[in-house]
């Protein structure tokens, strides 16, 4: 088993979900996160202060899988998440309940 973390823009999320949703995938976990850019997000003055933001809102989608199904969700990822976005492939030694990670089944029977 593998579990696909990916850091995605909020707006690509949706799309993401919709075609992992058709494709099998029930279980997802979405967690709010930031990321820090060597660009500012967001340049201004305030009260005539400079002010430059380097964090940027993400999401990160957590999807744990068989081994099979993993380049389906990277794929799945990557097609909608546009240029700043990194995906991770972990090893996933075990994981309960397995009845709701697809492709999970067959491989604890081997």
């Amino acid at each position: 088993m593998k579990m696909v973390v990916a850091y995605i823009d909020r707006d690509r999320f949706e799309p993401i979900r919709a075609d992992l949703l058709e494709l099998g995938f029930v279980s997802l976990s979405v967690v709010e996160a930031n990321g820090s850019f060597p660009i500012a997000a967001v340049v201004g003055t305030y009260r005539g202060a400079d002010i430059e933001r380097h964090i940027r809102p993400k999401y990160r989608l957590e999807c744990v899988v068989g081994d099979d199904e993993v380049p389906v969700v990277t794929d799945t990822v990557l097609k909608h998440a546009g240029e700043r976005v990194l995906v991770l492939v972990l090893a996933v030694e075990d994981a309960y309940p397995t009845v709701t990670i697809k492709g999970a089944q067959a491989a604890l029977q081997d």
